[in-house]
């Protein structure tokens, strides 16, 4: 669901600025996109209330990320609700996208690499990496196992 509906909340509002601003920091010519969907039937009819997506567009091609866009989803505990606390985070997944298909996608399973057809250069999937592990810090939540292996808090 678009980020920017979710924000029902100060707290969540504020969580969904700094998940963006994480992005931005590392990726500077990033555009952030806190509504990457529709508002039709068909969009509506398949979103999630447990996501929170946004996405981030460059000024072309990115031959580091292998994309033009990153559409990256936030999974949820449960739909946030107003005046409740944050709901916890329970995974992330970042797509690279071009106009017309998926690249490739990072998921906080297993491995936490990237997987798809072009993948970006190593250091921008350890930067990824590294947003993915700083987004489970600002949702307060604690970091999933790596690979079957515990996280170091």
């Amino acid at each position: 669901m678009n980020a920017a509906e979710q924000a029902r909340s100060l707290e969540l509002a504020q969580a969904i600025a700094s998940a963006a601003a994480l992005f931005r920091e590392r990726f500077p010519d990033a555009r952030a996109n806190l509504n990457p969907w529709r508002d039709d039937p068909l969009t509506r009819a398949y979103r999630e209330q447990e996501t929170l997506d946004l996405s981030f567009h460059f000024p072309g091609w990115s031959p580091r990320l292998q994309c033009r866009s990153l559409l990256v989803q936030l999974r949820l505990e449960r739909a946030a609700n107003p005046g409740a606390p944050p709901p916890r985070l329970l995974g992330v997944l970042i797509r690279g996208l071009t106009y017309d298909a998926e690249r490739w996608r990072l998921a906080t399973l297993g491995d936490w690499r990237p997987s798809g057809s072009y993948l970006p250069q190593p250091e921008v999937s350890e930067r990824l990496r590294e947003i993915c592990r700083e987004l489970f810090l600002l949702f307060g939540t604690p970091e999933p196992a790596v690979g079957g292996e515990e996280r170091a808090a």
